[in-house]
């Protein structure tokens, strides 16, 4: 009984990390599509852009650690164990990945 509640928990906390990763995603979308833009009086759009898709990984974030919560409570409740989306974790790292490459040809060529 005592594994299944710390299990639980650490379903929760997980969802919860998941939550706290989306909204700094999204904060950091703020930050870089429009604070960094308007304090460097640079060109705005490409600024816009990573800042669009840095607030939409936030989205999906949320959304993913939302689905893989439930799906993990399910599996508990049956004594099954269900890995995450490969799928989605690969594309959550790819996009992330190519964030930060976004982010260093911004500062280095503005």
């Amino acid at each position: 009984m005592d594994a299944t509640r710390r299990t639980h928990l650490a379903n929760e906390r997980t969802y919860l990390a998941w939550w706290r990763t989306g909204v700094t995603a999204i904060a950091t979308g703020i930050g870089v599509g429009r604070i960094v833009p308007s304090l460097a009086n640079q060109t705005r759009w490409p600024y816009e852009i990573v800042g669009a898709v840095f607030a939409l990984v936030g989205v999906l974030a949320m959304a993913y650690g939302m689905v893989r919560e439930r799906a993990v409570r399910e599996s508990l409740r049956r004594g099954r164990f269900v890995p995450p989306h490969d799928e989605m974790l690969i594309a959550l790292t790819v996009v992330g990945g190519l964030l930060g490459l976004l982010v260093v040809v911004l500062v280095l060529t503005d």
